[in-house]
This record gives structure tokens, C-alpha cells and sequence, in this order.
């Protein structure tokens, strides 16, 4: 395969004696950026941070794919602890488009100093505890080790690039691109015959943009997806006055909301609603844009599948009325899950693309699945179809796999990898059982990607903080979560989510996007949200970290 990738590993160098640090943080997005600052400028501790790229923004350094931009709006995606860079910082759209996200987060490095102590191109391969010096000693590819105290884990949840096995991939004479490892100098697609596989949130954003300029462009469909309109546009000033006017509310709001927006469920079921009434609220969710139709719709949507039946039926008629071709439009609906319990795309002309001569759809399940690659194209359904540029938008290993990426030894060198053969096991999404003073930012079991991820982000990384400076007040040297409370919570997480209709969806959120990987949701649904679960993290803190085990 001649696909395009970023050579982001430093070339190997002689090994030098270990540097000692006091914390490391890896990853340099919005949690490595803050947390470093946190480290250093509020506990004084020496700390760095390990970054494999070659510069700031985390998930915004690598996917550059055409379309790529955020689906928060703007004014609430963004860090809400410097009242002053709120106040200062303008966005131009509604969602930001990833370079304007990516100036953000290198205004932000700048701003808080932090680029001294991030150093690029190191890949962690291995993060190994020693039980008699209390110390974690980390290796990256070029062959560096530095001890620390204590290690932080921001690389971010989708991090870890899934590319399927594909037969035959290696063998394509085009070019193949994954969308997370985008050529930073952009993809020329003029008069080029163009594949994009996957229809997830990703190929959503990219697919309207590359038929725009592709001569012809095949989308390879396996799972249909429930969409609704975005309606980015131009931030309107006095919007944006309003909102910095009242931005001590609005971060009040987000914190202690469901999802980290400013977003409520409609109180009532949706089965206790005339068709006319509830119609107006789809349509008025359905016209305002954004998560609205996902996040505050009727309350019932997410437990009861007659309800959701009627929610997805209004989509369903959205793209039956947009697609001209009612054979594409069947196969464009969604049939095998629940709406909502995969992640919800916005689109901007997504559906409407489809209309184009140059547009064709190949799905799974009526033309039959992806055979092979071939040296000129993709063979599925016994079908050729001949391509210049295979666009591979088939997401991540979610959640875990890109802490298991990090060759993380805890207490008696046990492998969390191993450990998590079976799924992930964290208290809090904050630390795991037998891994002292290791700290996952947003990990497996928190909130983390069912919220708008910079109010988690900052309610782990403050938390990470108070809890070091409550060991460093003390004298005390380690913490680590306890088997018992861990335990209790993964039942917690099993059991909250065992009573929606999450589970019933062949979703990277249970982990079935990836082959082999155990069936178990990753994040956290429970406890009123973002809200409920700040208030459980801070009264775990202020009851003396309840359920860790402290020691000298």
C-alpha cells in the first residue's frame, strides 16, 4: 500500500541514563496542555510531557481530513478555567473547522508557557512500575527513559487508528489514506476516482467535501447512520457578546448538565404527546441543529424502544424526502439499532451528496461487504470498482486502546493490557486497581466521549491536581484505587447501562467495531451525567479519597 503517513517517530539514538522527573504527562492535546500547566504552575513539581507528534493539539494535530471540524459548538468547546481567554478568544463558526481549533490550541500553549516541557516525537512503548523505588519508568521508540512519580495518561480516547484487515491492501497501486493520518499538505482530488470506506461520523464530515472535487466518488457503506443537520454557520457578534456576557452561568450550566452542553431531556415520555405535538418539537430540534435532537429530546428515547421507534421515524422521513433515488434512500436507513446509542453524526449536505451523478453508493448489505483490495481498486459483492484514492474512515480502538498502546506495567509487572483482556476496569475512569499514581485523563468508565470532552477533560485534570497536592501535603507517596471499589465500580457502570438500549448497538461505544475486542461499554452513563458524576468524584475527595488506598 502507498499510503501516506506522518513519519512522527524520532530516528533511534544511543540510550542515555534515565532523567527523573516528578510527573509525565503524555499526550499534548486540550488534557496534556492543562494538565502540564496544572503540574507545574499550581503544585511546582517538575513535569513534561511526551508527545509522538510534532506539534500541539492532540486530536487536532492529526485528523486534517476534508470536513474535519468539532461538533460542540464553539463557545462551549473551548476551556472554561482562564475567565480572561474566554473573554478574549473570538470563533469565527459555530463548529470550528480543525485548523482554527488547532490555532487555538497552539494560542493556548503559548499562552500558558507550556511548550518548554513538551517534547515532540517521543512514542511511549513502555510504562513500567517499581514497586521498591515507588517510581514509573517510561521508554519511548528512540530509546529514552525518564522516571516519574507520577504518570498521566492524556492521549485521548480516539487516538489508537483502527484500519481493518483488509486482503489485499498493501497491494493498491493508488494511494490510501486513513483519515487520522492525514498528509498535512492536503489531498489533491481533482478528476480522481475516489473510495471512501466507513459511514461513521468521520466519513460524514469528509464525504460531502471529496465529492465536491472528486471526478467520481464510491462510498462503501457496511452500517447506515442516523444523521442530523448541523447548521454551522457564522458566529453572529451579538450572539457571541451575549454569551461572554454571561459566561460565569453558561460554564455553571455545562458543568453540572447531563452531556457538558447546554442541553436538557424533555421531561415527559414521548408516547404521552399528540403525533401534532411532538412533530413540532422534531421539527424545531431538527431546524435548530447540533445535538438537540440526540441530547434533549424526549426523555424516554434511550429506555424504551416503542419510544424510540417513534423518534427514528422522523428521521427516517428526513431522508426519504432528500434522497431522490428511493432504492439509495432504503439503504441509507438505519435498520439494526436504536437511534441515539451510536455516536450521533452532524452533517452539512450529507444526505443530499447522494443526489450527485457522481456519487455511488455500495452498501454491505445489498451489494455485499468489501472482498479485497486489488492493485487498482476495492472488489466487493464480486464487484470491481476501480479507484485512484482509497479514503479508509473506519475510526479508532476506542477508549482503551490507546492506553494499551503505552506497554503499561503496574504491581508485580502486571500488564494492563492483560488485565483488560475482558474490558476495562478503572474506579472512575480516574485509576486503576494496582497501578499506583497512574492517571487516565477521560479514561474507560468516565463521561469522556458522552460529553462535550473539554468540561471532563478540565473536571479530571483539576481533580488529578487537588489529589497530588492532597499526597504532597501530607507526606504521603502513593495512591491507587482499591480492588472493592473498583469492582463496585464496573458493576455500577454494567448496571446503568444495562437498563438503556445502549447495549443493543454494534457501536465502538461496546467496543464491536474492532475484531475480538470484548463486548463492554467503555464510557460512563449514569449518575445525572457530567453533573452527578463531578458531584461523586468530589465527595469521594472530600471524604478522604474514599475507595483508593494511600500510603507513605
Amino acid at each position: 500500500m502507498k499510503a501516506t503517513t506522518q513519519a512522527d517517530a524520532a530516528p533511534r539514538a544511543s540510550v542515555a541514563p534515565p532523567r527523573r522527573l516528578d510527573a509525565l504527562v503524555i499526550g499534548a492535546g486540550f488534557s496534556g496542555l492543562y494538565m502540564l500547566k496544572q503540574l507545574r504552575d499550581k503544585l511546582g513539581l517538575k513535569a513534561k510531557v511526551f508527545e509522538r507528534g510534532h506539534g500541539v493539539g492532540g486530536t487536532w494535530y492529526w485528523n486534517r481530513y476534508p470536513g474535519a471540524r468539532c461538533d460542540s459548538d464553539c463557545y462551549i468547546y473551548c476551556y472554561t478555567h482562564d475567565r480572561a481567554l474566554l473573554q478574549e478568544w473570538n470563533w469565527s463558526e459555530r463548529y470550528p473547522e480543525q485548523p482554527e481549533i488547532l490555532r487555538y490550541l497552539e494560542h493556548c500553549a503559548d499562552r500558558f508557557d507550556v511548550r518548554r516541557d513538551i517534547e515532540f516525537g517521543k512514542t511511549v512503548v513502555s510504562t513500567v512500575y517499581d514497586e521498591a523505588t515507588k517510581l514509573w519508568t517510561v521508554r519511548t521508540a528512540d530509546g529514552e527513559t525518564v522516571t516519574a512519580r507520577y504518570v498521566i495518561a492524556a492521549v485521548g480516547s480516539l487516538s489508537a487508528t483502527n484500519v481493518p484487515p483488509f486482503p489485499g491492501l498493501e497491494t493498491f497501486k493508488g494511494r490510501a489514506y486513513h483519515t487520522s493520518q492525514w498528509p498535512h499538505e492536503g489531498v489533491d482530488f481533482t478528476n480522481k476516482r475516489v473510495g471512501v470506506i466507513g459511514t461513521g461520523a468521520t466519513a460524514v464530515q469528509a464525504i460531502p467535501e471529496i465529492a465536491q472535487q472528486a471526478r467520481h466518488l464510491t462510498v462503501f457503506q457496511r452500517t447506515p447512520n442516523f444523521c442530523v443537520p448541523a447548521r454551522n454557520g457564522k458566529v453572529d457578534p451579538e450572539v457571541m457578546k451575549a454569551r461572554k456576557a454571561n459566561y460565569e452561568q453558561v460554564v455553571q450550566n455545562i458543568r453540572s448538565s447531563f452531556f457538558g452542553f447546554e442541553l436538557s431531556f424533555i421531561p415527559k415520555s414521548v408516547l404521552e404527546t399528540t403525533p401534532e405535538e411532538r412533530e413540532a418539537e422534531f421539527d424545531r430540534m431538527w431546524y435548530e441543529g447540533g445535538f438537540a435532537f440526540w441530547l434533549a429530546n424526549y426523555q424516554d428515547m434511550f429506555f424504551d424502544k416503542k419510544a424510540n421507534d417513534v423518534i427514528s421515524d422522523y428521521l427516517k422521513r428526513k431522508i426519504r424526502a432528500t434522497v431522490r433515488d428511493p432504492e439509495v434512500a432504503e439503504r441509507l436507513i438505519p435498520r439494526t439499532y436504536a437511534y441515539g446509542t451510536k455516536r450521533q453524526p452532524l452533517d452539512t449536505n450529507y444526505f443530499e451528496t447522494f443526489n450527485k451523478p457522481n456519487v455511488k453508493l455500495v452498501d454491505a448489505a445489498a451489494d455485499g461487504p468489501i472482498e479485497a483490495i486489488t492493485e487498482n481498486g476495492v472488489r466487493a459483492g464480486g464487484k470491481a470498482y476501480p479507484l485512484d484514492i482509497i479514503v479508509i474512515a473506519t475510526g479508532f480502538d476506542a477508549m482503551t486502546g490507546p492506553l494499551k498502546k503505552l506497554g503499561i506495567q503496574g504491581r508485580g509487572g502486571r500488564s494492563l493490557a492483560a488485565l483488560w483482556e475482558d474490558g476495562p476496569e478503572t474506579y472512575l475512569g480516574l485509576m486503576v486497581a494496582g497501578f499506583p499514581n497512574l492517571f487516565t485523563v477521560t479514561g474507560p468508565q468516565s463521561p469522556s466521549v458522552l460529553s462535550n470532552m473539554p468540561v471532563s477533560i478540565e473536571q479530571h485534570v483539576e481533580w488529578i491536581t487537588d489529589c497530588i497536592a492532597h499526597l504532597q501535603s501530607r507526606g504521603l507517596t502513593t495512591i491507587e484505587a482499591t480492588p472493592e471499589a473498583q469492582a463496585g465500580w464496573v458493576a455500577h457502570v454494567a448496571e446503568i447501562v444495562g437498563m438503556t438500549l445502549m447495549p443493543g448497538a454494534n457501536s465502538w461505544y461496546m467496543g464491536a467495531n474492532i475484531p475480538g475486542k470484548p463486548r463492554k461499554f467503555l464510557p460512563y452513563l449514569g449518575l445525572e451525567g457530567v453533573g452527578g458524576y463531578r458531584k461523586k468524584c468530589a465527595e469521594v475527595a472530600a471524604q478522604g479519597y474514599e475507595g483508593f488506598t494511600l500510603s507513605t
